[in-house]
């Protein structure tokens, strides 16, 4: 098995993903650089030091950070950890910097992959499931909520020593595991994160807001949906966590089977660090675009190409970017209208 110790490796998005798994790597005796483009972050980092709290207690970093306008070339292995709206343009600035056996991670949500491959080839590119909590709070402070998994995949399926090699890598950071299901991970998530949107929609807590009846029924509605464009694509859609796609199948006893994994999510949420998915403190906190597109956006693109009705995920979508635009507030009346305009 390859071995990554001496092996310079590229975080490209030092925020609370990127930066999380930089800064462990670095502990762990790895030659890592993280890269951001915010300078107030670079520059805390590089003054203070990249204060992790939550989970894991409160440590201090020191990890090599650069702005992303002073990366050089020649690449090897580089994380990609950047918002899935700035991948197009990430990949390609790292394109003609990455060494001839140079290769892009995708530590993302969405089906980035998908566009790296496009950009730079199959074998320059490699499948990752990524789903521990963990915000960045401001410029050098990460808060960790919680620690999940990191599924790492060749994108045909094929156990590899490159992924051998960062799961061993990773593993500092996060517990890793090798996969050859990649994109049935990369998937389930999707129908994880479209219960996931509709809850943001919403300035209040996770578990509050699936507890409420109508936005109990609008995760189920949006995840049964995103289910059955997710079989079009892989034939097993893996579980997220605690959270179990396969529930949304359908059949008879569907609404009893999905609100028991849904529930059991809202349960989970009650007694975590993390009242929120990242989702809300974009548009509540950051007041920023969010990665609505790059999720939900695939979910009623594919549905439609497949012929698989997305009604509620397609209104989800709406009122989203309605907020994302200052049009709309995030009272408890965004679940009403998107049961209406998705004609429930």
């Amino acid at each position: 098995m390859a071995d990554l110790k001496d092996t310079p490796i590229t975080v490209v998005g030092a925020g609370a993903i990127g930066g999380t798994i930089g800064a462990h790597l670095d502990d762990a005796g790895y030659d890592v650089t993280l890269v951001d483009a915010s300078t107030e972050h670079v520059l805390a980092i590089r003054e203070e030091g990249l204060r992790i709290t939550g989970a894991r207690g409160d440590r201090t970093f020191h990890p090599r950070a650069i702005l992303a306008e002073d990366l050089r070339g020649p690449l090897g292995p580089t994380l990609l950890c950047v918002k899935g709206h700035f991948t197009e343009r990430a990949v390609q600035d790292l394109e003609p910097l990455l060494a001839p056996d140079g290769y892009i991670v995708s530590l993302q949500n969405g089906l980035n992959e998908a566009l790296i491959e496009e950009r730079i080839g199959r074998d320059r590119t490699v499948g990752a499931f990524v789903h521990f909590g963990a915000d960045l709070l401001e410029p050098g402070l990460i808060q960790l909520g919680y620690e999940e998994t990191i599924r790492i995949g060749e994108l045909d399926g094929r156990i590899s020593p490159r992924v051998e090699a960062l799961k061993e890598a990773l593993g500092h950071a996060m517990p890793t595991r090798v996969t050859d299901n990649v994109w049935g991970y990369l998937w389930g998530k999707l129908v994880f994160g479209a219960s996931g949107f509709v809850v943001s929609c919403v300035d209040a807590p996770v578990a509050e807001i699936i507890d409420d009846p109508l936005g109990r029924s609008l995760c189920r509605a949006a995840s049964a949906e995103a289910y059955l464009v997710a079989r079009t694509q892989v034939e097993k859609v893996e579980p997220i966590g605690e959270f179990e796609p396969e529930k949304f199948a359908p059949g008879e006893d569907m609404e009893a089977r999905a609100d028991e994994t849904l529930v059991g999510l809202a349960d989970a949420w009650r007694g975590a660090i993390k009242q929120h998915m990242g989702i809300w403190r974009d548009l509540k906190v950051n007041k920023r675009k969010t990665e609505v597109d790059m999720l939900v956006g695939s979910i009623v693109a594919v549905g439609r190409e497949r012929g698989v009705l997305t009604r509620v995920n397609a209104s989800t979508l709406d009122v989203v970017h309605e907020i994302e635009d200052g049009k709309r507030g995030m009272g408890w009346e965004n679940l009403k209208e998107i049961s209406h305009r998705a004609g429930l």
